[in-house]
């Protein structure tokens, strides 16, 4: 197997592959006490913008009467976020790439910042959806800028503990996001789920400023303007037909021509990054194995796992009986342990590889999932718990599959890639709800559906771990 770029003492590309040119000078890694502080970056730059995708949703009850606010305005309250923010994550990195990933990084936090602020303080329904529309802007530019702060100018080490604190870190902020959403809702006031994020935005501000080495690609001389407006329509229509398809209905027109839109703009950016002079995203980076199976595998999980919980918390209260709290506190031993499991990861990867590592996390994922798909009324805690906690072994054992996808791609296109990664992460989960909700909804009951949907993603995320164990060396 050849790949477009080695890491550290790797081959040459083989004759006749491309071979794209690195920047000049190379990126200064930073020291050790700086790198803490970049870790720190990463870490809580991963965990706000995670967790305002899931924070508002136990706080829309107490919105709506405040703000009265119609239930059509509340779904845009949440989706207005998803929506910008996995519409522009490709634009994002291939932003970071051409005028630098730390000027990227801190202009994404100046706007996420400065949004919540906005949004905490809207007076009505309209500011806040936005706030909110232009909070999934900021983010959008601060996730791929921040992969690529993590991959370029590290070796495969470094940037395996880069990529296992941003997925640790948004594992501990999609188990927290309900129980900070309810009780700040229940105890202070709705509008500090998102004034919460103005200190934290301000520290990481300062902390990128300090920590972060500025790194760029030296050989883009240009924005792909026609590269980014489609690729900003192929995602923005599809996030929308995905999301409200089951509400408005799959056939209706306005789904109908939103999903037209998103597949003839894929269509259309294709052709453009073929036989453009400057592509945002170069085609040939998918002749590398790893960053075409890494992406595949992580679509595949993301069908399967993002798909599932969205119904979890409604089988939680409405089959097992747990009542909100204990529906929210559910998630928080999957966190924990994959915050405990992630440091020994590298001990795992170091003796198995990448490839075996992320193929049993994703195993073990699937086995809980499988588990959980036979729970019946009258189950609880003993039942749930085992099932949980292998959930959250695997999670953490899936840390590689970042890494292996940024180190497959020559580091001036680092932006790209963690664009590419993380728009196959969010568009992913988005149609495994929309995959999963139709199986759900078609069965006599939901307790049967949500079985069939448990296992069917279960069967996904073992197809990943297959498309892993070939692919990840």
């Amino acid at each position: 197997m050849s790949d477009l770029a080695t890491g550290p003492g790797g081959k040459a590309p083989a004759p006749g592959q491309p071979v794209h040119a690195e920047p000049r000078p190379a990126p200064r890694v930073p020291a050790p006490p700086r790198r803490a502080l970049l870790l720190l970056v990463v870490g809580l730059a991963g965990f706000v913008t995670t967790l305002d995708n899931t924070v508002v949703t136990v706080a829309l009850p107490t919105i709506q009467t405040e703000l009265r606010a119609s239930l059509a305005t509340l779904e845009w309250v949440v989706t207005g976020y998803v929506l910008t923010f996995s519409g522009l994550m490709l634009a994002g990195g291939r932003l970071a790439d051409v005028y630098g990933r730390r000027r990227v990084l801190l202009a994404g936090l100046a706007v996420f910042t400065a949004a919540s602020l906005a949004a905490g303080l809207a007076t009505s329904a309209g500011a806040l959806v936005a706030a909110r529309l232009v909070q999934g802007c900021g983010a959008a530019l601060i996730l791929p800028a921040m992969l690529a702060v993590v991959s370029v100018g590290n070796d495969d080490r470094r940037r395996s503990v880069g990529v296992a604190v941003w997925m640790a870190s948004g594992a501990g902020a999609l188990a927290l996001g309900p129980v900070v959403g309810g009780y700040l809702a229940q105890h202070a006031h709705w509008s500090w789920v998102f004034l919460l994020n103005v200190p934290l935005g301000a520290v990481v501000i300062v902390l990128a400023a300090v920590a972060v080495p500025e790194s760029r690609d030296e050989t883009a001389a240009r924005v792909d303007v026609p590269g980014v407006v489609a690729s900003v329509v192929v995602l923005s229509a599809g996030t929308f037909g995905l999301t409200f398809g089951a509400e408005l209905g799959w056939t209706s027109p306005v789904i109908l021509v939103a999903l037209a839109v998103s597949a003839v703009a894929a269509a259309v950016f294709v052709a453009v990054e073929r036989f453009g002079r400057d592509p945002m995203v170069d085609l040939e980076l998918f002749r590398a194995r790893a960053f075409t199976g890494g992406v595949a595998a992580q679509v595949l999980w993301g069908l399967g796992v993002n798909g599932v919980f969205f119904f979890t918390a409604l089988f939680l209260q409405g089959v097992l009986g747990f009542s909100p709290t204990a529906s929210g506190l559910a998630f928080v031993p999957l966190a924990l342990l994959v915050v405990v499991v992630t440091p020994l990861v590298p001990a795992v990867e170091s003796r198995l590889g990448a490839g075996r590592t992320v193929a049993l996390g994703l195993v073990l994922v699937a086995a809980g999932m499988a588990a959980v798909a036979f729970l019946r009324p009258g189950d609880g805690w003993a039942e749930l718990l085992p099932a949980v906690c292998v959930i959250g072994i695997g999670s953490a054992l899936t840390m590689p599959l970042g890494s292996a996808v940024l180190g497959a791609v020559p580091q001036a296109r680092a932006g790209v890639a963690g664009g590419v990664f993380s728009v196959a992460r969010e568009v992913s989960g988005l149609f495994g709800i929309a995959v999963i909700g139709v199986i759900v909804n078609s069965s006599a009951s939901f307790t049967a559906g949500y079985s069939t949907g448990l296992l069917t993603a279960a069967g996904l995320v073992a197809v990943g771990a297959a498309v892993s164990l070939v692919t990840l060396r």
